[in-house]
């Protein structure tokens, strides 16, 4: 991690557009196996500054001026989902409306160094989609009405829950407005695919800059196979399953029936 952050520090000192970031990651892959239980992930990285930038900033600390703030955001595959509301119906509840929405991350979390509602506009919010509201594209949510919003509400709400949506206010460490870094765990009922990860200079409410990379997110081992089996030989693996359950309950029967008799 030492050699890492040296590294960082050498970029830091390489020629840079005005206010610019860079960052990297403790891991890039995560595998799925049955054990895991979830992971934590190090994001850290660097802010690049010209000598305009320095003299400028000195200036403006002079006169009370804002420093940089960093956005990190970790978006999951995108997935089709249908919400439903349950209401009761001759005493029983029951799911009696739905909305569909194209396009949801199956994972967000954003991490700030300070309150995002504080440090980014509404308007950058918008452009960007940086919140969980946002990333919730308003024109997907059903027709757009009142009440298909509160569908996506109510998915919020849901997701939050479950840490699968999170917002981690002040989770971003700056050190001496250079290098920053934070931890994110991800959850253990994570689904397969590409991580997104976003990292957003900010400055008086605007992003100046942006860093991508991504964590990959994919089964390993048994898991792996049973995944690629199933997909790919779906016969096959109905025999296998089959199989399996014989020759578990036979297993049992037999467990039992030794049991007795002793």
């Amino acid at each position: 991690m030492r050699a890492l952050w040296l590294v960082l520090l050498l970029l830091v000192a390489l020629p840079a557009r005005a206010g610019e970031i860079v960052g990297a990651l403790s891991q890039n892959r995560v595998a799925l196996t049955a054990s895991f239980s979830g992971s934590e992930i190090l994001i850290f990285g660097a802010i690049r500054r010209t000598a305009e930038d320095l003299l400028a900033e000195a200036e403006a600390e002079a006169a009370g001026g804002v420093d940089y703030d960093v956005i990190i955001v970790i978006e999951g595959p995108r997935q089709p989902i249908a919400v439903w509301r349950k209401d009761r119906r001759a005493g029983i509840w029951m799911n009696v409306d739905s909305v569909t929405m194209a396009s949801v991350p199956s994972f967000y979390a954003v991490a700030t160094s300070g309150p995002l509602n504080q440090i980014l506009s509404p308007e950058a919010d918008a452009s960007y989609r940086i919140s969980a509201r946002q990333a919730i594209r308003a024109e997907q949510v059903g027709d757009g009405s009142p009440q298909a919003l509160l569908f996506a509400e109510a998915l919020l709400r849901i997701r939050e829950r479950t840490a699968h949506y999170m917002a981690l206010d002040r989770f971003v460490h700056l050190d001496r407005d250079i290098l920053f870094r934070a931890n994110v765990r991800l959850p253990a009922n994570l689904t397969e695919g590409a991580y997104t990860t976003r990292m957003y200079l900010v400055q008086d409410g605007e992003v100046v800059n942006q860093f991508r990379t991504a964590i990959f997110v994919r089964k390993d081992g048994l898991e792996r196979w049973l995944h690629e089996l199933a997909y790919e030989q779906p016969l096959l693996y109905g025999f296998l399953a089959l199989a399996i359950a014989i020759i578990a309950g036979w297993g049992a029967s037999a467990l039992f029936r030794l049991i007795r008799q002793q």
